[in-house]
């Protein structure tokens, strides 16, 4: 039972400035209130220079902007896409709602990302018997890339569109550069859990100028260039609101700022809870700085003492929010019928895994309220 008299901590929740409102308020004041405006040309050019590609195209969410992204690299009905397991379900449901099926592969431990040499190897594979995926998805989880130069140079070699889904990792870097800007397209997500929010929303990038401008069409009812409403293709409400947009810019401004609190937020729990026996943090891998989008952990419950759930329950009577890791793909209902490849890693972190409250305005005194908690679990066990 939850604890009626305690203030809810939530896992990420919105961090909103002064900057925000006065985006917004200029959108009222000029009368930009329907779709298009300045604040959505400002905030595509932008977050296109943030990661370093030449052209963006904002719409209405993260997951319209992978749906755009498989069409424009030919997706459809028959098709196979590569998708990481260990995911949300936004990465891999565009790939049926296309008619295409999604092909799942597990996770490597030193990003908990997509594992390069079971890509290789499947693709490899799949060469040999001339039925090579159309595209493959690369997730980068909880604010960490995924280790992309191998992905790139095997996608590359044989013909499969590589798609970055950046939805959980805007201000990561991967050796310098960012997570969404190494593929033939990138995708980023600006829900309102996400490290900057415009309270919904999304964002197709492509050093691509054509792509982005099929994109930009088929996200406004695909409407040709002409007087009257003429079509030759199908298209989507896809757009976004320059009141949207206005949130959007001035979270932008601030994204830095928000990396910072996060990544510290990640050293306060790591300082005070990572001597505890069989708790383990989720690794920074080598090649990039991990954003800490969410702190996430894993419980061995023998040698800690209590398992996952134990925990989450603890911090929930408390009015906590934490989360368990993804639930992978391949574990899930909706796609029991589709491939998989590999499946313990994912597998293993889902069960074993948890993400704590990760807010770039958390306070000091709610995360020790969330670290004595962690801490009596362990005794306790």
């Amino acid at each position: 039972m939850t604890a009626p008299n305690k203030t809810r901590i939530y896992l990420s929740p919105p961090d909103i400035g002064d900057l925000e409102r006065r985006y917004v308020q200029e959108a009222f004041d000029t009368n930009w209130i329907a779709p298009l405006g300045p604040n959505v040309d400002g905030f595509e050019a932008e977050l296109a220079a943030r990661v370093g590609v030449g052209h963006a195209a904002a719409l209405i969410s993260g997951t319209a902007a992978l749906h755009l992204a498989l069409r424009l690299c030919g997706v459809g009905p028959g098709d196979e896409v590569v998708v990481s397991s260990l995911t949300f379900v936004a990465s891999a449901a565009p790939v049926v709602q296309l008619g295409a099926r999604p092909i799942f592969i597990d996770a490597e431990r030193a990003s908990w990302n997509l594992d390069p040499a079971l890509v290789a190897e499947f693709l490899e594979t799949r060469a040999q018997e001339g039925r090579l995926p159309r595209a493959l998805i690369v997730v980068h989880l909880y604010g960490q890339s995924a280790d992309l130069d191998p992905l790139v140079e095997i996608c590359a070699r044989y013909g499969v569109a590589l798609i970055e889904d950046a939805a959980e990792a805007l201000g990561a870097t991967y050796k310098g550069r960012a997570p969404g800007s190494l593929g033939k397209a990138g995708i980023f997500s600006f829900n309102g859990n996400k490290i900057i929010t415009s309270s919904g929303g999304g964002m197709l990038v492509s050093d691509d100028a054509d792509f982005i401008a099929h994109a930009r069409k088929l996200a406004t009812q695909a409407r040709d260039p002409a007087p009257h409403y003429e079509h030759t293709e199908l298209g989507y409400n896809y757009r976004m609101s320059n009141v949207v947009a206005g949130i959007g810019r001035g979270q932008l401004a601030s994204l830095d700022q928000k990396v910072q609190a996060r990544r510290a937020n990640f050293a306060h729990y790591q300082e005070a809870l990572g001597a505890l026996p069989g708790l383990t943090f989720q690794p920074e891998a080598p090649w990039g700085m991990h954003s800490r989008w969410l702190t996430c952990l894993t419980i061995d419950p023998q040698t800690f003492g209590n398992d996952r759930e134990a925990i989450r329950l603890a911090l929930e009577a408390e009015n906590i929010e934490a989360r368990p890791v993804w639930k992978p793909m391949h574990l899930q209902p909706v796609f029991a019928e589709a491939e998989m490849v590999g499946g313990a890693v994912s597998e293993d972190l889902f069960e074993r895994g948890l993400c704590l409250p990760s807010g770039s305005s958390l306070s000091a005194a709610d995360r020790e309220r969330i670290i004595a908690i962690v801490g009596d679990c362990a005794r306790q066990g």
